[in-house]
């Protein structure tokens, strides 16, 4: 019996690591193009406005993918699913080495980013299917050491590759890499999650592509574009139209491509809102920092590049302590003590000056860095430890779908609220005050969304320990 489990354990602990190598491989791929986009323009000779597509593209597809990814999960066996996706990761990165064009690049990013849509919400769902509730925490925090460090390391890395080498290196040196993951989970993946017959409804897949994609796209080009540009309101009625199509057929469908029954469960959705939150308020703040030690204090990219390190080693590393904690204290008492200090992080934000120093800045970033990991992990695992078995896939490709489009908003928010002032003093150039009374308002802004939070966290708190208090007046 003991030789069974210990037989048990080793493939899990085998199969987590596939896992983490596969998240970081995806996940680090989403940043490294932000710094490599000047060497595509001038190579290609094409606007940075154009290139910057190469983010776009990833984003767009890896949202459009997520909602999908429920279904197949049910309907294919993981290891045939994270074999294919990694393989269909593997042939957008070679596409990307070889490419002669810019097209052709955009194209191996749409594949890259259609790939990471499969594989991250698919990791998620085989740790909880792999792990009981009580161990769900620690699991789900090591796999978050390779979230939280692939996006921190990302820029830092592509900034040195570029200079050294060639853009191209980007992709050549994550070719062998990504094969590497490929023929590691040919070899010792199994399957883990029950397969179901789960027809794939058409129109249900278009409305999806549609709804997410229209939304994603329209929040991600509000802030440059303007709220009220043709292009940013058709993608964004056009979106919700679909959406709201899309869940109308849902609830009809006996079989849903992705089944809302997710949030008839008030943990699940309350936990998933509450995380959503908390993404658009760390990519808000994320770019918010960058454009304040930029503009406002004058100092260089590689300044505003170090401010945000310490909190994203930060984050890395608190992931697992995290989850540790989860499995022994439990959501309760942890929702509300996270979102005060983010509460106060981001205050201390708002309070900061033109004469405040770039690392009392990076402290800051670094508290609400400690803050966000204590609680976004956790809260993803208490909404999904709140549902049955059969609507796990469902719930990760939820929770992965609504972050993505918090991300989106919050980008979009506090860039408009940033905006504002320099929008009012008619200039060209933003005189550093100016930027700085934008950026002010912006983390004001945030402060109001993390004291929302606070309160819904109150209300977590009170609705996880009815069931305790329930018991002990039995």
């Amino acid at each position: 019996m003991s030789t069974a489990s210990s037989s048990t354990e080793v493939n899990r602990t085998l199969i987590v690591a596939l896992l983490i190598a596969g998240a970081f491989v995806t996940i680090l791929n989403q940043t490294l193009m932000l710094v490599a986009i000047p060497a595509i323009s001038a190579d290609f000779g094409a606007e940075p406005s154009l290139v910057q597509w190469v983010t776009t593209a990833f984003m767009l597809a890896n949202g459009i993918f997520i909602p999908v990814s429920a279904v197949l999960i049910d309907r294919y066996s993981n290891r045939a699913l994270y074999l294919t996706a990694m393989g269909i990761f593997v042939a957008g990165t070679l596409i990307g080495a070889l490419s002669t064009s810019f097209a052709m690049l955009l194209v191996a990013r749409i594949i890259q980013g259609a790939a990471a849509g499969l594989i991250i919400p698919m990791i998620q769902t085989l740790v909880m299917s792999l792990f009981p509730p009580h161990r769900r925490g620690a699991a789900m925090g090591l796999v978050g050491l390779a979230i939280a460090f692939a996006p921190a390391i990302g820029p830092t890395l592509s900034g040195w590759i570029v200079e050294h080498l060639s853009w191209r290196a980007l992709f050549v040196l994550m070719l062998p890499i990504s094969a590497l993951v490929w023929a590691a989970t040919a070899i010792f993946m199994t399957n883990v999650t029950p397969r179901r017959d789960r027809p794939i409804d058409a129109l249900s897949v278009v409305l999806s592509t549609f709804g997410w994609g229209g939304l994603l796209y329209g929040f991600s080009v509000a802030g440059s574009h303007g709220w009220t540009s043709p292009e940013v309101l058709i993608a964004l009625i056009g979106g919700a139209l679909s959406l709201a199509w899309f869940v109308h057929r849902q609830q009809r469908l006996p079989m849903p491509l992705l089944d809302m029954a997710v949030f008839r469960n008030p943990i699940f959705t309350l936990t998933t809102a509450l995380c959503t939150l908390i993404f658009l308020l760390m990519i808000g703040v994320m770019t918010l920092i960058p454009i304040y030690v930029q503009n406002a204090l004058q100092l260089g990219a590689l300044v505003s590049g170090l401010v945000l390190l310490p909190g994203a080693i930060i984050n890395g590393v608190m992931s697992p302590v995290a989850g540790r904690l989860f499995d022994r204290f439990g959501i309760g008492q942890m929702a509300p003590l996270s979102y005060a200090l983010i509460a106060v992080a981001l205050f201390l934000l708002m309070r900061m000056d033109l004469e405040t120093s770039p690392w009392m800045i990076a402290a800051y970033v670094a508290l609400l860095m400690f803050a966000i990991a204590l609680l976004f992990l956790p809260l993803v695992t208490a909404g999904i430890n709140a549902l049955p078995h059969e609507l796990i896939a469902h719930a990760t490709a939820m929770n992965n779908t609504l972050r993505m489009v918090g991300a989106s908003v919050g980008t979009a928010l506090l860039v408009t609220i940033m905006s504002w002032p320099m929008s009012q003093a008619g200039a060209e150039a933003a005189p550093a005050a100016t930027v700085a009374e934008g950026v002010h308002l912006a983390f004001g802004a945030a402060l109001g969304l993390a004291l929302l939070g606070l309160a819904g966290s109150l209300w977590l708190w009170q609705m996880v320990s009815r069931p305790a208090q329930q018991t002990v007046e039995e």
